[in-house]
């Protein structure tokens, strides 16, 4: 495994700074030199808004702007940067027990609330029972995505605020989200992320793969279409490294990026195609988007929720008045579909 000398800082609460270019806060990561030589000014270093923002002043950028910052040995490291290579660390992985603890008290998990307002309580069950999405007390009540990996091995648990009633995410006052064994206060944790729902690929071998950036709208993409195993990268950079996408070997793919992402995620055909059976990016969010839904960076949930389905118009009914649910359980009434 390479490690590179100038890389960005791992993530530890409090250490992410407001990103000098959109001015948003605890949304940018610097830069750090492993050999504690050089101390990069805070502007070095890359903004976590990738779509809107974009901002991204690298190692080689300062040097270039600052030629007389490394020791005249560290010549050639003005021009490249040399990976040292390190022994591998064993992955750390969390215990299966922690992970069963927090599949229950729904009932103050956000985004369960949400969906269930979207689906009904025994779509959204399903659907949390597949990927294993738990609830924290954090925050209130907070949404836990576990990333599983293909072994059934538990690589971490992203914690994420939302808003119950809209479903996104809760920005202001800050971004309110960690990690579990962040918040475990694990020490010398080695994390190494894979895909949400990659436990799934076992679980289905011959189901074709359709890759989103978000959690969320892979729970929300497997509801309207469940003959696809459903996989989330949790940014648009995650886990399109090699040792990551090994997993969908002999896979049919399907990329699927937000708006304001297709260009950067065609980049990763090239590295898919070596592993996949066959890959394919869909473009239609961008052939029908609007400016303004390019400018929201709109992702494929977004658009799958403008249709109003029967349940999704039953649950809003439901919501505006209480009772009628109460009937429903009642007469034992079932939804059905007439299309």
């Amino acid at each position: 495994m390479a490690e590179y000398r100038f890389t960005l800082q791992k993530y530890k609460r409090g250490n992410k700074l407001t990103c000098p270019n959109c001015g948003k806060k605890q949304s940018f990561v610097k830069y750090i030199d492993l050999e504690n030589e050089i101390n990069f000014p805070d502007y070095v270093g890359r903004c976590d808004h990738e779509v809107s923002c974009q901002y991204h002043y690298k190692p080689s950028d300062y040097f270039n702007e600052n030629p007389d910052v490394l020791p005249q040995k560290d010549f050639e490291l003005k021009r490249t940067i040399t990976p040292k290579q390190l022994a591998p660390k064993p992955i750390s992985y969390i215990d299966k027990g922690i992970v069963g603890r927090t599949l229950s008290n729904y009932n103050i998990n956000p985004m369960f609330k949400y969906l269930t307002g979207l689906f009904g309580n025994e779509e959204t069950i399903r659907i949390f029972d597949i990927y294993k999405v738990g609830t924290a007390k954090k925050w209130g009540g907070s949404t836990v995505y576990w990333q599983i990996d293909y072994n059934s091995n538990v690589r971490t648990g992203k914690i994420m605020l939302y808003d119950s009633e809209t479903g996104h995410r809760i920005k202001e006052p800050r971004s309110y989200v960690t990690w579990v064994h962040t918040d475990l206060h694990y020490e010398e944790y080695n994390l190494k992320q894979c895909f949400f729902g990659e436990h799934l690929l076992s679980a289905y071998p011959n189901k074709s793969v359709a890759i989103v950036e978000s959690e969320k709208s892979a729970l929300i993409a497997t509801h309207f279409m469940p003959d696809f195993v459903w996989l989330a990268t949790g940014g648009m950079h995650g886990c399109f490294k090699e040792e990551s996408v090994s997993v969908l070997k002999n896979r049919t793919v399907i990329l699927c990026p937000d708006l304001g992402a297709t260009e950067t995620w065609k980049g990763k055909i090239k590295l898919l195609s070596s592993i996949c059976s066959r890959v394919v990016i869909s473009e239609k969010l961008e052939q029908c988007a609007t400016d303004e839904q390019r400018k929201s960076g709109l992702d494929i949930a977004d658009f799958l929720l403008m249709n109003n389905t029967p349940m999704i118009i039953l649950q809003k009914m439901i919501k505006r008045n209480p009772n009628l649910q109460k009937l429903i359980d009642c007469l034992d009434l079932e939804l059905v579909d007439s299309t």
